[in-house]
């Protein structure tokens, strides 16, 4: 069997070339990393998760007809995608005041919002992705003004879609962040949804109970993060709902 080629890997991805032009298969690894990867661990089963909740999510986006990366699962681990041009930034949309934003804000954990409020970051490691505005973004030529307009609506679309589909089990979204690619088509630009969208990128907390289901189980020490993420897929009906001593076994 021939050894694929690595493109890149992140702290919880590996891209390798696809089978097609223009194509990735991402690979989603078992690791958890918190506070710029100064706290890592091997989750098993982890990947197994994120990757069938991120197709969940992508597919249910591309159905109301926001665009995607996405094109099909190809095992438990990896997924098909469509290489994009991306953007170096983190867009983030915030529902319920919580992490960065409380201790900036002194704001109280879960207090609702007036309205959803997007946020940019630059994509910078060794910065620690770092707040910027729109005026850094359009001085330092990061993405256009258009761009900005364009992520944003974007953002606030996804939005509305994965609130409502949360609320549906029995979750709040709290926060949650994208990636934003651009797909060239002769000399036009699309912006897609590209990366992934799991409870690594979100905050989700039980509507009755305030439990959390996302990375901060990790970041806190709240408990299991494999048992939070399965949980997450219960309730989307994606994994049995009696528990298994195996690791997670996904329904196909």
């Amino acid at each position: 069997m021939a050894r694929r080629k690595k493109v890149y890997e992140g702290k919880a991805k590996i891209l390798y070339e696809g089978p097609e032009p223009g194509t990735y298969v991402q690979y989603f690894k078992d690791d958890a990393t918190a506070f710029n990867a100064e706290k890592r661990e091997t989750i098993e089963g982890k990947g197994v998760l994120n990757n069938r909740l991120s197709e969940h999510f992508m597919t249910g986006l591309q159905s109301i007809g926001v665009p995607t990366h996405f094109i099909r699962r190809l095992n438990m681990r990896e997924q098909l995608i469509r290489q994009v041009e991306m953007i170096p930034l983190e867009v983030i949309v915030r529902n319920y005041a919580a992490g960065s934003m409380s201790k900036r804000l002194g704001l109280k954990e879960g207090e609702a919002l007036p309205r959803p409020i997007v946020e940019f970051c630059l994509k910078d490691d060794a910065l620690g992705d770092p707040l910027v505005t729109e005026e850094h973004i359009a001085a330092f030529g990061w993405a256009t003004q258009q761009d900005m307009d364009d992520m944003i609506a974007l953002a606030l679309r996804v939005n509305d879609f994965l609130s409502g589909m949360m609320l549906g089990v029995g979750i709040r979204l709290i926060d949650f962040k994208i990636e934003i690619g651009r797909v060239w088509e002769d000399d036009y630009a699309r912006l897609v949804v590209a990366d992934e969208i799991s409870p690594d990128s979100c905050r989700l907390w039980d509507v009755e109970t305030d439990r959390k289901l996302d990375k901060d189980v990790f970041r806190h020490d709240l408990g299991d993060l494999a048992d939070a993420y399965s949980e997450v897929a219960r309730r989307f009906g994606l994994m049995p709902k009696q528990s298994f001593t195996s690791g997670p076994k996904l329904v196909h």
